[in-house]
């Protein structure tokens, strides 16, 4: 990977933080500022839970990255949900994730709802 790129990935991921502060979550940061790029943790950390891959690209090849995600979420042995947080130029930023994990965390919101009543 070129130094542009490597510039462009980090980038993606700061820019991704910026965004779950914006959300609220400010207690997420990249990952590669507070403990390097041990390969197993996830490009940006601090929502609890979920291993996170950012990619910051114009084309995704969708199931390659979410494979990265779920590797190594694997290998961090944390039982997080692996996730892929993508965006291309000019778009808003997407969350890929499999259908099984966003029905497990369907399920959890809908029983939450449910106890608001």
């Amino acid at each position: 990977m070129g130094k542009m790129q490597r510039r462009k990935g980090a980038a993606g991921e700061l820019e991704f933080a910026h965004l779950c502060h914006e959300y609220g979550y400010t207690a997420v940061h990249r990952t590669a500022q507070h403990c390097g790029k041990t390969g197993q943790a996830g490009d940006v950390e601090g929502l609890a839970g979920i291993h996170v891959e950012v990619k910051r690209t114009e084309s995704l090849r969708l199931y390659d990255a979410l494979n990265q995600s779920k590797r190594d979420c694997a290998a961090a042995g944390k039982n997080e949900i692996p996730i892929v947080a993508h965006r291309k130029n000019k778009s808003e930023w997407v969350v890929i994730m499999t259908a099984a994990d966003f029905f497990k965390m369907y399920k959890k919101y809908m029983e939450s709802s449910e106890d608001i009543e």
